[in-house]
């Protein structure tokens, strides 16, 4: 591969992603809001650019509060998705990876009587089940743009990925929330509701390998990013405190006014591991971001 188009490439998948890409010595550009630049308007202009591949990770994003507080705000993925898809079929690029999301899960499959291993399958198409507010109905609609795509010659690859994480995210996601809460040393460690939900932690590299692999294969049908193992938020930090060999003083506070999402959401990998093994376990990449971080 020679050259690359990587839109949102200055958010948290993006950086890893260009990285990934400029390790390989392919060229790479860029759109992001972070520089003032909206890719809709790159997408509507008369760029007729070619890109051995294009991966679209442009979307407004900003953790459970943003899903469920500004709704109408995080439905602007619609837009940029439908432009996206549309300059791909006008200006014939060869292959897309669009990253939909485990939020386009229905979220009956994911209450708190029930633990199911969400399988690729769980998501038909034809027969919407309600996904996760705005942001899933986005994603939702986004495979159905990249299945009208792939009818004009367009190579198409979409992912779901669950709850990835990393050493530079935002603040704004529970994992990096809760490795800055230990490294400050906090005297109450703060856990948005009960601590009981569910989620499957993937580590980034994992994720961006994963998504390279599966279009080196070719591989053709939507794809889960992610570990199938489940952790409850109570078990992430109490993991956290045994590996950082410390506890806060007073304890962890419950906070039940906070958003807090699906009760249970981890996958089925099965699929996934039949093209990639999972490198990274979360215990290990744990010491590893506290090692970066000057916890341990």
């Amino acid at each position: 591969m020679e050259k690359v188009l990587v839109t949102g490439h200055k958010g948290f998948v993006g950086r890893h992603f260009v990285k990934y890409f400029e390790t390989a010595g392919t060229q790479v550009h860029g759109i992001d809001l972070k520089d003032g630049n909206d890719c809709r308007d790159y997408f509507r202009g008369c760029s007729r650019d070619k890109y051995d591949l294009v991966v679209h990770l442009a979307a407004i994003v900003g953790g459970r509060e943003t899903i469920e507080k500004e709704p109408l705000a995080v439905a602007t993925d619609l837009s940029i998705d439908a432009e996206m898809f549309n300059w791909a079929v006008r200006t014939g690029q060869p292959k897309i990876v669009y990253y939909s999301s485990s939020a386009a899960y229905p979220t009956r499959l994911q209450t708190h009587d029930k633990h199911i291993a969400l399988k690729e399958s769980d998501i038909d198409l034809d027969n919407i089940l309600n996904p996760d507010f705005t942001y899933g109905w986005a994603k939702l609609t986004g495979e159905m743009l990249a299945n009208y795509a792939k009818r004009s010659g367009v190579n198409v690859f979409v992912f779901r990925p669950f709850s990835g994480f990393g050493e530079d995210q935002d603040l704004t996601y529970p994992f990096p929330s809760f490795v800055d809460r230990i490294k400050r040393k906090v005297d109450e460690f703060e856990i948005w509701g009960d601590g009981t939900q569910i989620r499957d932690f993937i580590y980034i590299e994992d994720i961006v390998k994963a998504t390279m692999k599966a279009v080196e294969s070719n591989y053709q049908e939507p794809l889960n990013l992610g570990t199938g193992v489940p952790t409850q938020f109570n078990d992430l930090a109490e993991t956290m405190f045994k590996i950082a060999r410390w506890k806060p003083p007073k304890g962890i506070k419950h906070r039940l006014d906070k958003p807090v999402g699906v009760s249970n959401r981890y996958c089925d990998p099965s699929k996934l591991q039949q093209i990639y093994k999972i490198e990274y376990d979360l215990e290990s990449t744990i010491r590893k971001i506290f090692r970066i971080q000057g916890i341990i």
